[in-house]
């Protein structure tokens, strides 16, 4: 089979797991990677036997299929059109845009070129969200009538040495985080159809703890910094979502889910493994671990792992449906739809009214496991 010619764009932290994980799937092949810095291109080039060289040439480089866009949220909608427009199948980081107006654009150049688009995050295609996905279609916990969802953290000044472009418009915990949650639930509950949310801030400003230059220096904030939002399914399913970078410490579940003969909890979906819980029926939740299942198993980080990261599972899954005309399941509708979704809360969330939704999509069919397998060397 003819390997899918991959070239990155975005040399930074978030690659070396794109880099690693490549060597997992089968149908793939790394060839060509970039970075405006042509310094950390040529340091990722030397580590994994690649060829660095300028974005421009490697996105029209012949022996380049797919370009995967790791670089800045602001910088993703012009990279991908870049991509999209040199006839190039993209594969792109979350968010899909920093608005949907630019998501919307992207999905409509893609199909206009008869190219595939697909976006992070694929974390729902792990073990914990394909096993969620069997408890729910088996009936354990019956019709989904409502849940919860938080991601709530200190943000990331305590040890990012320059963090203020996460908290400026295109970032904040809704834009940053929320498409790992968002992204699950519409694969476990089907699209969205409204929004309401209200926002806030613990600060104007921030300051920088983290070691470094900039360190006892503050920024200002240009986006909400905490937000609650109430999400409705046209399933009919209500779900609360709360996106908080101003919380020291919390016991919330990263995600629970309450239905109609019982309940499910879920871990951090911005990892592919952990351990899922189910009640059945108001009785003591039984733990289903993920380390042996495929996706789940614990490989990261490397020096001492203890949680399961498999980025690249979307784009094996994207080089699988490329041979027989299938769309990707982390596609670029998908990506748009929730993006609208985190729009519509910060929008909700600045206007104090409800937001109806205009984008909808189907929900990703079930990942199965043989289907699964097969995409492993």
């Amino acid at each position: 089979m003819k390997k899918l010619g991959l070239g990155i764009v975005g040399c930074g932290n978030i690659a070396m797991t794109y880099l690693r994980n490549a060597a997992l799937f089968r149908g793939l092949e790394l060839r060509a990677c970039a970075d405006l810095l042509p310094e950390q291109a040529a340091l990722r080039a030397a580590e994994y036997g690649l060829r660095a060289c300028a974005v421009e040439d490697l996105i029209t480089a012949p022996d380049v299929d797919l370009v995967i866009n790791l670089t800045i949220p602001t910088a993703h909608a012009g990279i991908t059109q870049a991509a999209l427009d040199a006839g190039k199948h993209v594969f792109t980081e979350k968010p899909l845009g920093t608005t949907v107006e630019e998501g919307r654009a992207l999905v409509v150049l893609a199909e206009a070129r008869g190219c595939v688009l697909g976006s992070a995050p694929d974390t729902f295609l792990g073990a914990a969200g394909r096993l969620a996905r069997q408890v729910i279609e088996g009936g354990a916990i019956g019709r989904i009538v409502t849940g919860t969802a938080f991601m709530m953290g200190r943000g990331m000044e305590h040890w990012h040495p320059n963090p203020a472009f996460y908290y400026q418009k295109g970032g904040g915990p809704v834009l940053d985080m929320g498409p790992y949650y968002v992204t699950m639930l519409v694969n476990l509950l089907g699209p969205a159809r409204r929004v309401m949310a209200m926002a806030t801030s613990a600060s104007q400003n921030r300051l920088i703890t983290a070691e470094g230059p900039l360190q006892g220096t503050t920024f200002p904030i240009g986006t909400p910094t905490s937000l609650l939002s109430l999400i409705e399914f046209t399933s009919g399913a209500v779900i609360t979502f709360g996106a908080s970078w101003d919380v020291f410490r919390h016991s919330n579940a990263p995600i629970e889910l309450h239905g109609t003969t019982g309940s499910l909890r879920l871990p951090d979906p911005d990892t592919f493994g952990g351990t899922i819980s189910v009640s059945h029926g108001g009785d003591a939740w039984e733990d289903l671990p993920t380390e042996e299942r495929l996706y789940g198993q614990i490989n990261w980080p490397y020096a001492a792992p203890d949680r399961a990261n498999y980025r690249m599972l979307g784009i094996a899954d994207l080089a699988a449906g490329l041979a027989v005309g299938r769309p990707p399941r982390a596609s670029g509708r998908l990506a748009l739809h929730v993006l609208e979704i985190l729009e519509a809360i910060l929008t909700s969330g600045e206007t104090g009214a409800p937001v109806p939704l205009t984008t909808t999509v189907h929900q990703p069919p079930v990942l199965e496991e043989d289907e699964a397998r097969a995409y492993r060397v």
